[in-house]
């Protein structure tokens, strides 16, 4: 089940900025905070999440590394151009054929905005499609004793990733 998710996370999350074989600008190192609002179908359900993590270039470039490797996507499109990365992928999960594409629009190294919509077919655990608006921003150094990859929820649970 984990690998299940992993996949579907994958063909959402690519690309909001952590791939680089289009050379769009490595993220600045410190703290981000992340606003994420997701819709999902059928239903039209809406969820939105507000998170921190703190981020550095060998962090991104792991986390880039696992989003590059999952088993069953492949590259369809990929392109960087006037500061906008766009990403189509093609993957199949568990017998679903999930289409992503998606586009980061980029302000320097301090900014990104990405939108990305996922059709499944068939459906997965009742999803058809999906999108996924993400606001990232930089807004300092870490806290002291976080690690990058920590992340911290609004509700203030904190996540540290395994280093």
């Amino acid at each position: 089940m984990e690998k299940i998710l992993f996949s579907v996370a994958a063909a959402l999350l690519l690309p909001i900025g952590i791939t680089n074989a289009a050379d769009p600008p490595e993220l600045k190192e410190g703290l981000w905070t992340s606003h994420r609002q997701t819709t999902h179908n059928p239903g039209n359900k809406v969820s939105e999440q507000t998170s921190t993590i703190c981020r550095n270039h060998a962090y991104d470039q792991h986390m880039q590394s696992l989003a590059r490797d999952v088993k069953g996507c492949t590259t369809v499109s990929e392109s960087f151009q006037d500061g906008v990365y766009s990403l189509e992928l093609h993957c199949v999960v568990s017998g679903t054929v999930i289409e992503s594409k998606g586009t980061t629009t980029f302000q320097g190294d301090t900014a990104a905005h990405t939108e990305t919509h996922a059709t499944y077919t068939p459906a997965l655990r009742d999803l058809s499609e999906s999108t996924v608006i993400t606001d990232q921003k930089y807004v300092g150094s870490c806290p002291a004793g976080a690690k990058p990859g920590d992340i911290t929820y609004a509700d203030g649970s904190v996540i540290h990733w395994v280093h």
